[in-house]
């Protein structure tokens, strides 16, 4: 059976894809036989089944981590280092498959599946430091030691990226995890296991618990659980801040990325190219579902004109349909319910004035949404006040620095803002001014393997990427020298 279901899927190498979930180093099915179905955005055709998991199955994937924890975090940074280098070589290796993995199961085109997974490294090397002390023959030296078992929750825009950029830090900090992928995109998470395990990372130290209508239990046992010494999640706010709930009981670490509302300023003096450009690429990417994509687009009156028509021009141009079909630029969103909200925002600005400079629609029954550019849009409008996750461009009018960066920071959440401008005091005004965690200045694209990723307000907690990265998955340990 899973011969054939693998068929589905086209790859070289049919042997990653898993079917059953990890736990101790072995796959297995739920313990009462439930599946999850998973489609293809694109198609709406089966691709395969994964178990449907639960608190059972999840409370032995944390037993296992937790009993790989011991040997796992003894082993040096060379020998971790060695372990994630050769993963990433695997990776590299299968390239081609993977990509065609995230298409399968994501529907973005496979361009952008196949450069996902080139987003993965991180260093190993965790430096204490010495303090001097006001004592004579007293010494001050900080360690930093891998916190435990970590729990790892991640969303499906991403399939690949979400969870390696965690994985990395928690296995090269010495961490054993527990994985909980998404229901929409579970195998990209089940292939890496399977290249982790012929990379040699041992059993347990990658556990992955599978599940759609479990999730809450599942959810709650990975925050919960006294083994778990580390959360981190990706996702809604709203389920950031229950999470964090849950976690607090055990007060263990935890880092959030949570929602965003990106505001996209282009001043007076921008590079009328370049912001054009850089719209396109941070809007429309993956379709529009990306927590960093432009979600509120600012345009100084005397340029919006021109900006609006330029875009409205480039988006014309787009080509939806199958990620796998090689002319296609854009392609489905997730589900059903992800178009009916894009649906639901464009209709909101219509009826508030909004004008249509191109698509609008829902293309019929399917998953797929037309790339669209509102002009006119209101202050008040939904789509200002929620993130639409979608192929929405909005664009709204405004006349100075201080209104527009009163603006962009009238949100809850704050994880990325993007702005153009030449004028170099304007630069750090703007830059120092946007309620942010991360800041794009004449650029539209800010994601990188090496930078610290998050955001502040109620976009979350704690930072990935870099050594800022690791640092999550680490506690620093004070030890005093007497008596010298």
């Amino acid at each position: 059976m899973a011969s054939s279901q693998a068929s589905v899927f086209g790859l070289k190498d049919s042997s990653l894809i898993r079917f059953q979930g990890l736990i101790d180093g072995k796959w297995v099915d739920a313990k009462d036989g439930a599946k999850i179905v998973v489609k293809n955005p694109a198609t709406n055709e089966e691709l395969g089944t994964v178990p449907e998991m639960g608190l059972a199955e999840t409370k032995e994937a944390i037993s296992a981590a937790a009993k790989a924890f011991p040997a796992w975090s003894t082993t040096t940074g060379k020998e971790r280092h060695d372990i994630l280098m050769k993963l990433f070589a695997l990776m590299q290796e299968h390239h081609d498959d993977l990509g065609r993995l995230i298409t399968l199961e994501n529907g973005k085109t496979l361009t952008e599946g196949k450069g996902e997974n080139a987003y993965t490294e991180e260093a190993v090397r965790t430096y204490g430091e010495q303090i001097p002390s006001p004592f004579k023959n007293v010494r001050n030296v900080v360690i930093k030691q891998p916190v435990g078992t970590s729990s790892i929750m991640t969303p499906w825009n991403f399939p690949s990226a979400m969870i390696t950029r965690k994985l990395g830090a928690a296995l090269a900090a010495g961490c054993t995890t527990v994985i909980k992928p998404p229901p929409e995109t579970p195998f990209s998470a089940l292939a890496l296991a399977e290249l982790a395990a012929r990379a040699g990372v041992p059993d347990g130290v990658i556990n992955i618990v599978t599940t759609e209508k479990n999730v809450s239990e599942v959810g709650k046992e990975m925050c919960e659980s006294k083994a778990v010494k580390k959360v981190t999640f990706t996702g809604s706010t709203p389920v950031a801040k229950m999470l964090a709930s849950m976690a607090s009981s055990t007060l263990k670490k935890i880092s959030l990325e949570a929602g965003g509302n990106a505001p996209f300023i282009v001043f007076d003096d921008a590079d009328m190219d370049e912001a054009v450009a850089a719209a396109i690429i941070c809007k429309f990417r993956g379709s529009g579902q990306t927590c960093v994509c432009a979600n509120r687009i600012f345009v100084h009156s005397s340029v919006y004109a021109e900006f609006a028509s330029r875009l409205a021009e480039k988006v014309s141009a787009f080509k939806v349909g199958n990620g796998l079909d090689e002319s296609t630029t854009h392609g489905p969103l997730i589900h059903k319910r992800a178009t009916e909200k894009v649906s639901r925002h464009v209709e909101d600005a219509i009826s508030q004035g909004a004008q249509v400079l191109v698509g609008g629609k829902v293309i019929e029954n399917s998953n797929f949404f037309q790339p669209t550019v509102l002009s006119d849009v209101p202050a008040g409008a939904l789509i200002n006040t929620e993130e639409t996750f979608g192929p929405l461009a909005a664009l709204v009018k405004f006349e100075t620095e201080e209104e527009v960066v009163r603006l962009a920071n009238s949100t809850e959440v704050g994880l990325a803002g993007y702005f153009f401008s030449r004028d170099v005091g304007r630069v750090w005004r703007v830059a120092e001014k946007l309620e942010v965690g991360m800041v794009g200045v004449n650029t539209g694209l800010i994601s990188q393997a090496v930078i610290p990723f998050g955001g502040v307000k109620e976009s979350g907690l704690g930072r990935e990427g870099g050594p800022h990265g690791i640092d999550e998955y680490m506690n620093e340990k004070l030890i005093v020298f007497g008596g010298l």
